[in-house]
């Protein structure tokens, strides 16, 4: 094993779970494919530039991007967050926030002039904020700060208008029968997701909640008197673990390649987020 390959563990956690073909001529070696995804995405290099130990860069790149478009990275970070739960290794009192990445040239540069078809947006997940262009990776993680659902989404979009379509993303399988669990125990978020649409919609699941109340609606509500209602109840101790969710923002952002987005479709990206949140199940596990 070398510098930023995978592990005889996360091997052993990740071949089960990918895709193998009946039929065909034989292919390029599965763990050597991988080592070289895993690679470009822990450096940041572009495709051409992989070791040749890796074989044909195109090779990795066909395969990479035929899972993503696949879905394959997010099935098996659900199969190894379904092993956890099996385990009893969830703590669901779940973390929601986001973060900004800066969006290359090489990712701005799509060279698609008519937009694009199927699931992929016409934006690719690119947007202008302050900082240029950027992307905005969306993220809710278990009480142990691994990655249980992301959304990504351009940079100018607001956190608390993916607060709802980032928890419906969680979903955890059940080894045995039964539907996955999407629903968690309690939601730690901060002032940018304190909205009365958000907090009716955890309380309609039956989800209990510590988001602090920005100071406008404080005001608002007490200039109402009796009208304003009882101010939301907010814990400190539980807001406390809040910082868990950002020291996982950290770990992932020591993928160079996800630190600083050089993909030019957000499934691409997607699928590397996925493929480094696999990994920071892989070493916990």
């Amino acid at each position: 094993m070398r510098r930023h390959e995978l592990t005889d563990q996360e091997w052993a956690l990740l071949s089960p779970l990918i895709p193998r073909a009946g039929t065909g001529r034989p292919r390029a070696d599965d763990r050597q494919v991988l080592d070289g995804m895993v690679y470009k995405i822990r450096t940041g290099i572009p495709w051409r530039d992989l070791p040749n130990r890796y074989g044909p860069w195109q090779t990795v790149y066909t395969r990479f991007r035929r899972y993503a478009l696949a879905g394959v990275f997010t099935q098996v970070l659900q199969q190894i967050q379904a092993q956890a739960d099996a385990a009893g290794d969830i703590d669901w009192l779940v973390q929601i926030d986001s973060t900004i990445v800066r969006a290359h040239q090489h990712a701005a540069a799509t060279g698609r002039k008519r937009g694009c078809t199927g699931d992929e947006p016409d934006n690719h997940g690119v947007g202008r904020s302050r900082g240029g262009l950027t992307t905005k990776i969306h993220l809710a993680c278990d009480g142990r700060g691994r990655p249980l659902a992301l959304l990504v989404t351009p940079g100018q979009r607001h956190d608390g208008l993916c607060a709802q379509p980032l928890l419906k993303r969680i979903r955890v399988p059940r080894m045995g029968p039964g539907r996955p669990r999407c629903r968690p125990d309690h939601v730690i978020a901060d002032k940018a997701y304190s909205s009365r649409g958000f907090r009716s919609y955890l309380r309609e699941r039956g989800i209990g909640h510590t988001i602090p109340e920005k100071s406008d609606q404080q005001r608002h509500r007490r200039n109402r008197g009796r009208r304003g209602g009882r101010p939301p109840r907010f814990d400190r101790a539980t807001y406390r673990r809040r910082n868990t969710v950002e020291r996982c923002f950290n770990r992932l952002k020591h993928f160079r390649g996800i630190a600083t987005r050089y993909d030019k479709t957000v499934a691409s990206y997607e699928a590397a987020v996925s493929l480094a949140s696999f990994l920071l199940w892989a070493r916990s596990v």
